[in-house]
């Protein structure tokens, strides 16, 4: 066999491309059969990099993709987990619209199916329904909402490192000693009163002002008791008398 002219090498097996160890590819750099793309370690991709098969897009790990970025199979959007989309980031099938995980939606952000509205989780809705917050409905729609109120969102750590000395005593082993602490598996419970006792007094104010706030079913959610007194018991306090400042002690 003579040397390509491109790659001045004898190419391998039945490879008209160059640098395929790969079979019947006429691409370059695959290691799949058959892919006049390049780069691909799936078969018949007339796309790039893709590890999935019959694909015309590019960076595809399921099938049939014409679109980019693919999961899923017979997708002609980009970014799905999904099958059969013609829209962008759905986990779910048949979707035309964006950010679905239900099917057959022409919408976006649907977790239903057959919308063309958007955040819908039921079926068959024209229209963007309105937010349910604290187990009511809300006079804001999602988007309505988001224009509204900015957004606070919770930055709930799922591990915490417990120093030596905070351990419980059976956790006190030879093995945390040495390593001065433990690193905690946090509940969701536990990792919101993490997250609680850091929070700015304006963001715990954010979510006290929500719509339909109800101190009981955040409490039973997150584990927080927003209405618990805070007890003045010992605090040393300030006062000032006739132009005087006094320092006092509550009891």
């Amino acid at each position: 066999m003579s040397k390509c002219n491109s790659c001045k090498e004898e190419h391998k097996l039945e490879n008209t491309g160059c640098n395929n160890s790969g079979n019947y590819n006429s691409g370059n750099y695959n290691s799949g059969y058959y892919n006049s793309g390049n780069y691909n370690s799936g078969y018949y991709n007339s796309g790039y990099r893709n590890s999935g098969n019959y694909n015309s897009g590019d960076y595809n790990s399921g099938y049939y993709n014409s679109g980019y970025r693919n999961s899923g199979n017979y997708n002609s959007g980009n970014y799905n987990s999904g099958n059969y989309n013609s829209g962008y980031y759905n986990s779910g099938y048949y979707n035309s619209g964006y950010y679905n995980s239900g099917n057959y939606n022409s919408g976006y952000y649907n977790s239903g199916n057959y919308n063309s509205g958007n955040d819908n989780s039921g079926w068959f809705n024209t229209n963007e329904p309105k937010m349910r917050l604290f187990n009511k409905d809300s006079e804001y729609t999602y988007s309505e909402f988001s224009k509204k109120f900015s957004f606070v969102y919770p930055e709930l750590k799922i591990t915490d490192w417990v120093s030596y000395k905070d351990l419980p005593k059976d956790e006190q082993t030879t093995d945390t000693k040495n390593m001065d602490g433990k690193l905690k598996t946090l509940t969701y419970k536990e990792a919101w009163a993490e997250y609680w006792a850091r929070a700015s007094d304006s963001d715990k104010k954010w979510f006290q002002n929500l719509p339909n706030f109800t101190p009981e079913i955040f409490e039973s959610i997150t584990g927080i008791k927003v209405n618990e007194e805070v007890s003045l018991s010992g605090k040393k306090v300030k006062v000032e008398v006739d132009g005087k400042t006094f320092t006092a002690t509550i009891d």
